[in-house]
């Protein structure tokens, strides 16, 4: 199953708490901070939300 590599490149300072929850959900702390999750329709859900804030790359 393919993953996703999810940077956090921008704060979420001054941003909506549901915004601020959803990076917390995927696991991100800091700017630069990187997590690897499962390319599943929840994660995709929760990385729209917070697109404008993260990147996302595709891995094998």
């Amino acid at each position: 199953m393919a993953k996703l590599k999810v940077t956090q490149t921008k704060s979420a300072i001054g941003g909506k708490q549901n915004q601020r929850d959803t990076l917390r959900t995927l696991g991100l702390r800091r700017i630069g901070h990187t997590v690897i999750k499962e390319d599943r329709p929840e994660i995709r859900g929760m990385v729209k939300t917070v697109t404008h804030l993260v990147a996302v790359e595709e891995v094998e």
